[in-house]
């Protein structure tokens, strides 16, 4: 007679219970509920937008001689500095930071765009600006460097943007020395001025980052 041949125990089918499967299914769901809800609970809330008032319409000029008016920055983000290529203090500092805010929103391409005004317009001519651009890299898609007549310059800048450009004696180099603060001011697609950031302050640049990434989302 041969002798009967059990089936090994790896070649039986394993079986679940459908009580098993129900508790494996229910901890997914719960550790899917889990995650969310951290997702929730760490999430900033919106950036607060200021509300500083409109940019009225202006006509200048940039650095490659070419018209620059208001319609310049509609349609998307922008963020403004004030700088003037004489300056041997608080403008290589603030180019600077401007370098690094274009590089903290590349990614989100010209949603986010970057403008220098000139407080020195009769010296900064468009190719004096031209070639303070290339000091700092600046991509010619996303960030223009803007003169123009005196007068129209002052008018916009002391005006809706609230910076002054009053001469207190000479720099070191000779040059004038415009006193102005190093803010930076963001402006929505729709030509409102939503924020005003003291550039020297690494809290309020991540707060400029924050503001102009919610708006190039919500306000496109």
């Amino acid at each position: 007679m041969g002798e009967d041949v059990l089936p090994s125990v790896a070649a039986r089918p394993a079986r679940f219970s459908g009580r098993r499967v129900l508790l494996a299914c229910a901890a997914i769901v719960v550790a899917a509920l889990a995650v969310l809800l951290a997702t929730f609970a760490t999430r900033q809330p919106d950036p607060a937008l200021d509300d500083l008032g409109a940019v009225p319409a202006f006509q200048l000029v940039d650095e490659r001689g070419q018209a620059f008016t208001e319609d310049a920055l509609r349609g998307h983000v922008t963020i403004v500095s004030f700088i003037f290529t004489r300056c041997d203090t608080i403008c290589p500092v603030t180019s600077l930071k401007m370098e690094h805010l274009q590089e903290r929103t590349f990614d989100l391409g010209d949603r986010v765009k970057l403008v220098s005004f000139s407080v020195d317009p009769g010296y900064d001519t468009p190719a004096k600006l031209a070639a303070y651009a290339q000091r700092y890299q600046a991509d010619p898609t996303r960030w223009r460097f803007v003169t123009g007549p005196a007068d129209r310059v002052k008018g916009l800048v002391e005006g809706p943007f609230m910076t002054s450009t009053a001469v207190e004696g000479t720099q070191q180099n000779g040059a004038p020395n415009i006193a102005h603060r190093g803010y930076f001011f963001v402006i929505d697609p729709r030509l409102e001025i939503r924020g005003k950031y003291e550039s020297d302050d690494a809290r309020q640049l991540d707060e400029l980052v924050r503001a102009a990434r919610f708006m190039s989302r919500t306000m496109l």
